[in-house]
């Protein structure tokens, strides 16, 4: 039986045996056309003359074709199990897919806005109203000192020393870490406690920074939605507060700082997940390029 039609016994022991949607059916036979046109490209046609080797090429070829992430996973997940059921019904002496991992999911970079769109929305008019300067004061944190949404909404008072120009702040597994809160967040933060959290405050005294209009801690929600919104008046759609986290720490990173400082400013454990935001732009890196580097002007 050569693979075209051991293909046709798959597709049925799917459908008749395994129960499979025909949704499912369609696309693994798609996926399997594929890897058979491939292997015939080779001048294989029969179970038996498949290698490791071949279905290994075969997976880089399926990953360098610009699918999506989940597109190639289905197309081996495919192969391996065409090659599994020739290998038990006897249509194949061998297994070439035993332990063939899955390729790895490429890592997502990290949305971010320009310079120039953070400095627009940060510094558009914000209403005079103690709900005003909490907001301003949120965006100025989140974008200034590289907070996630859950660390800004657990700020407690003491968690807050502008004195000395720092925030403790209880990010995953309740890990503590210091944060620097200097410049135009620390401006926000001090005028918003000194003349707008107090209009919040409700009968029930709480210790959180950041409180709703009936007095109680703001929730991730509301956070959530005060960014979008003031994204959506600066022109920036669908703005989310990671993304200005995620911003903070490229601009840090444009602006030459340490990629360990960053790391630590952001609180991750591992170094490569900090890695993630290493994705400056072309131009950056040509400016970088043309003042290091000792023979980038001559003639």
């Amino acid at each position: 039986m050569d693979l075209a039609a051991a293909r046709e016994e798959y597709l049925g022991y799917l459908r008749v045996e395994r129960g499979s949607s025909s949704n499912t059916i369609e696309a693994y036979g798609r996926d399997l056309n594929r890897y058979i046109d491939y292997l015939a490209g080779s001048g294989v046609t029969e179970p038996d003359e498949v290698g490791r080797p071949l279905v290994e090429d075969y997976v880089g070829a399926l990953c360098d074709l610009g699918l999506a992430a989940s597109s190639v996973e289905r197309g081996v997940s495919a192969v391996k199990g065409f090659h599994r059921f020739m290998f038990r019904e006897g249509i194949a002496s061998s297994c070439p897919t035993a332990d063939l991992p899955l390729p790895a999911k490429p890592s997502r970079l990290p949305d971010v806005i320009s310079q120039e769109q953070a400095a627009k929305l940060l510094d558009q008019p914000f209403p005079n109203s103690a709900a005003g300067l909490r907001d301003h004061a949120a965006l100025e944190v989140l974008y200034g000192c590289g907070l996630r949404v859950s660390e800004l909404v657990g700020l407690d008072e003491r968690d807050v020393f502008l004195g000395e120009e720092v925030l403790r702040v209880f990010g995953k597994g309740a890990k503590e870490r210091v944060v620097p809160i200097i410049g135009a967040a620390a401006r926000a933060l001090g005028t918003y406690l000194r003349e707008g959290r107090g209009e919040l405050v409700g009968r029930r005294p709480t210790s959180a920074v950041f409180l709703n209009v009936r007095g109680d801690r703001i929730s991730r929600q509301s956070i959530h939605a005060i960014v979008e919104r003031y994204g959506r008046v600066a022109g920036i759609d669908g703005l989310h507060p990671h993304t200005l986290r995620h911003s903070f720490a490229t601009h840090l990173l444009e602006g030459g700082a340490d990629l360990r400082v960053v790391q630590e400013l952001l609180g991750h454990a591992s170094i490569s997940t900090t890695q993630l935001y290493t994705h400056l732009d072309r131009s950056h890196i040509r400016r970088v390029y043309l003042d290091a580097h000792p023979r980038a002007h001559h003639e």
